[in-house]
């Protein structure tokens, strides 16, 4: 590890490598009471008269920094990740069509986008995934009404939360800008894309529009992290930048032939392997990936770890921490 480069510990992180030995701040089930605020009693195995802190916290929660500070080092490195409001709509409506209360009135998407406040009603049933869900996950009121001021405010808290807030739509120079900050090598970012849909809707323009525009808070988020993004990415060298996602999309080809069975994801109905298969939520069947099976057992325990969606991964995780078990709290 070069002298400059700061040893941080990881807030957000879609996987690490089980051989660093570090621990992980485990919810009891799949997620930390979500959509309620995080708190750390529901931390699996924390205890307030202890005081432990972790190394790693990623799992699904509804980010508030005082709670989340009273696990993590105070040297933690912290980092989010945004996705343009309009397609994260989009999939929000495929995947929680049947859980919250507007996108269930809504008889189509398209519907919902021509006339959302129709079906939208403030505090009805998981209506957080419907109206300002970045906003609402990063721990604000959701319907709180839009003015630049306050968006602005809430935009520089984030700001100041966290160190790196990465873009979905550039999720390759993402990895890089990650890879970075935390001084890692290629192959701790290379990836393979889990957790893909059979289908998406075709959004036209005004369309785009107007779920922006429904989800301005969540669009004044993005605008300012865009900015925010490409100024790193200014700072680290446009050159540089494509030179190394070149280099992450090239050593992701060479995995995807060593480890997969043909170079697309496939419905889980093909997958054969349990630890694999992904987990079908909504409407839109989920997407996997079959791994070879005539591979060195350790080459392909590399590739199983690469494909494991996260609820087996945070199984394994539970298991390796807490091998006798732990009632809930």
């Amino acid at each position: 590890r070069p002298t400059n480069c700061r040893k941080y510990h990881i807030k957000y992180v879609a996987s690490i490598w089980r051989q660093n030995s570090l621990t992980f701040a485990l919810p009891y089930k799949y997620q930390f009471n979500y959509p309620n605020l995080f708190h750390t009693r529901r931390v699996k195995g924390y205890s307030d008269s202890s005081k432990q802190t972790y190394d790693i916290l990623c799992h699904h929660m509804r980010f508030i920094s005082q709670e989340v500070k009273q696990i993590m080092p105070a040297d933690s490195f912290y980092f989010t990740i945004l996705r343009d409001p309009a397609t994260l709509a989009e999939s929000s409506f495929s995947y929680y069509k049947l859980v919250s209360s507007a996108f269930r009135k809504s008889p189509s998407f398209k519907a919902f986008i021509a006339h959302p406040t129709y079906y939208y009603r403030q505090g009805e049933k998981s209506n957080h995934y419907a109206h300002n869900l970045l906003w609402f996950d990063l721990g604000f009121n959701p319907d709180m009404r839009f003015t630049e001021a306050m968006a602005k405010a809430g935009a520089r808290a984030v700001d100041g939360a966290f160190n790196l807030v990465l873009l979905s739509e550039y999720f390759d120079e993402s990895m890089i800008l990650l890879k970075e900050e935390l001084c890692w090598e290629l192959d701790d970012v290379v990836n393979f894309k889990l957790n893909t849909r059979e289908s998406s809707t075709r959004l036209e323009k005004r369309e785009i529009d107007r779920l922006r525009a429904w989800n301005a808070l969540d669009w004044y988020l993005y605008v300012y992290f865009n900015q925010t993004f490409w100024d790193k990415v200014e700072r680290f060298g446009k050159e540089r930048m494509e030179m190394e996602v070149r280099g992450l999309r090239e050593r992701r080809k060479q995995l995807a032939e060593l480890c997969l069975e043909g170079l697309n994801p496939v419905g889980a109905d093909q997958i054969q392997e349990e630890g694999i298969k992904p987990f079908q939520f909504g409407q839109k069947k989920i997407l996997g990936w079959v791994v070879k099976k005539d591979l060195i057992p350790s080459v392909r325990a590399r590739c199983i770890q690469m494909v494991t969606p996260e609820l087996q991964y945070k199984d394994i995780l539970d298991a390796r921490q807490f091998p006798g078990g732990l009632r809930n709290g």
